[in-house]
């Protein structure tokens, strides 16, 4: 399996918004960096609450130049139930993600196991990407837990920025 790689350019992403706008990573401008976390879907409970503490935290993420996007493979229904029944007013959410681009990112595949998943989803997965459009951050989990605690990401901000800390996990 190919995965994005630190100091390495990201992979090419591109999903339509539920704001009606198309989203590209090679578009973004960030101060400092891009935040993209790939969820699982509005059937994961696990997601929602991640998603809620994830908004919660966009001023603290914005203050510090990063811009914060979240995408699933769900198709744009379900990507708007997410949004109404989680009450996430102000994140940026995608929807359809494709499995190939998926794949190119990394992130683990799953199939349905129970009523209301999808036939076919991506496993969580969260990238930090900076201001030249490289990986300087990557998780990727196999199931809906042992995600990176999203608090520490605004204090690693604040760390990387004044520190000038580099990417690590380059070697190849």
């Amino acid at each position: 399996m190919n995965r994005p790689t630190p100091k390495h350019k990201a992979p090419n992403l591109k999903f339509p918004l539920l704001d009606g706008r198309q989203w590209h990573l090679n578009e973004q401008n960030p101060q400092s960096f891009t935040l993209v976390v790939f969820y699982r879907g509005l059937h994961c409970p696990i997601c929602k609450k991640y998603l809620q503490q994830l908004e919660a935290l966009l001023p603290d993420f914005q203050e510090r130049g990063v811009n914060v996007v979240a995408v699933s493979m769900d198709s744009e229904k379900r990507a708007r139930l997410s949004r109404k029944d989680w009450a996430l007013k102000d994140l940026t959410m995608g929807y359809k993600l494709d499995l190939e681009t998926a794949k190119k990112w990394g992130l683990y595949i799953s199939s349905a196991v129970k009523e209301g998943e999808p036939d076919i989803f991506s496993e969580p997965g969260l990238f930090l990407i900076d201001a030249n459009n490289e990986v300087y951050y990557a998780a990727v989990n196999s199931n809906p837990w042992g995600r990176p605690y999203l608090a520490s990401f605004v204090k690693a901000v604040d760390y990387i920025v004044k520190s000038g800390y580099p990417a690590r996990g380059e070697v190849l």
